[in-house]
């Protein structure tokens, strides 16, 4: 199939794109790496009137350390770098373990950070992700900048709090303290296939063993990633192990709420979740042991 017949727009800096967007938001639609875009136009469902590409618009695709010790990552930034650079993988090793499950090599060095925060599938691995190391997305319109925490980020199934005429142009992510590990795991049918369940685990430890930071998100269980309220009250100041992740496990299984689809049964993702909740935080923990010795 072709896609319909619409304008064409290739600004050059965010101000330009923002205002092209202002112009008919609810015509517009903005092109980043278009491996959702792309198939989404050529079997019309949806039929823009104006694409807006970004790909030419400059400082979109940068990864840079704030002066409060935050890592900023461009919307443009491609998956495929989350892999490769060195900063990620010393300052947020979770990123670069989720972005190796998504699809293939071809899509990640297309496919942007941004583009995939934006779409929201409750399947994909960055939403959780961003989600577990409790990253704020940075949001700019005609009326300024605006940060959104990820909790309040993504709304439903390819729903964001993203308003019409306004721009993703980054997020921001706190890197883990010291004494921290962190884990990534996924079930699909293949890999590169889309996520039946995966999880992002991010655990530290105190100078006496005790937890003392955990965050938990999974995706594939519902309308949005996964990421418990109760954890800090079920886990801070108890020493990691065996019993206590299996108990955590148990609970996601029993709360979560995912969806039947011709993949897997709701009771099935529901275990999976459970099993990789712990499985995920065990990995966590040994990995901040490492950290730590």
């Amino acid at each position: 199939m072709k896609p319909p017949p619409f304008d064409y727009a290739a600004p050059e800096s965010v101000p330009e794109a923002v205002q092209l967007l202002r112009e008919s938001p609810d015509g517009t639609t903005v092109l980043a790496g278009g491996q959702s875009l792309i198939p989404v136009l050529n079997m019309r469902l949806a039929q823009p009137e104006l694409v807006v590409d970004l790909n030419r618009v400059r400082g979109l695709d940068a990864i840079e350390e704030t002066a409060d010790g935050r890592l900023r990552f461009g919307s443009m930034v491609r998956q495929r770098r989350l892999e490769t650079d060195p900063i990620v993988g010393e300052r947020t090793p979770i990123m670069r373990a989720a972005a190796r499950h998504i699809a293939h090599l071809a899509i990640r060095s297309r496919g942007t950070v941004g583009g995939s925060l934006a779409h929201a599938d409750p399947a994909a691995e960055l939403p959780a992700t961003i989600s577990a190391l409790d990253g704020r997305l940075l949001v700019r319109g005609g009326d300024g900048d605006r940060d959104v925490v990820a909790a309040d980020f993504f709304i439903g199934p390819l729903t964001t709090a993203i308003e019409p005429g306004e721009l993703l142009v980054g997020v921001e992510v706190q890197p883990p303290p010291p004494g921290s590990g962190s884990a990534f795991l996924e079930v699909a049918r293949t890999h590169g296939a889309f996520a039946l369940t995966a999880v992002a685990a991010v655990l530290g430890v105190d100078t006496g063993g005790k937890i003392a930071h955990i965050r938990l998100a999974i995706a594939g269980v519902g309308s949005v990633p996964y990421s418990p309220g109760w954890l800090d009250d079920f886990a801070l100041g108890e020493p990691p192990g065996e019993d206590l992740f299996r108990r955590i496990g148990e609970r996601v299984r029993d709360e979560v709420e995912p969806f039947d689809d011709i993949h897997a049964t709701t009771d099935y993702r529901k275990r999976v979740a459970g099993v990789l909740a712990s499985r995920a935080l065990t990995a966590a923990s040994e990995d901040a042991r490492g950290a730590t010795t």
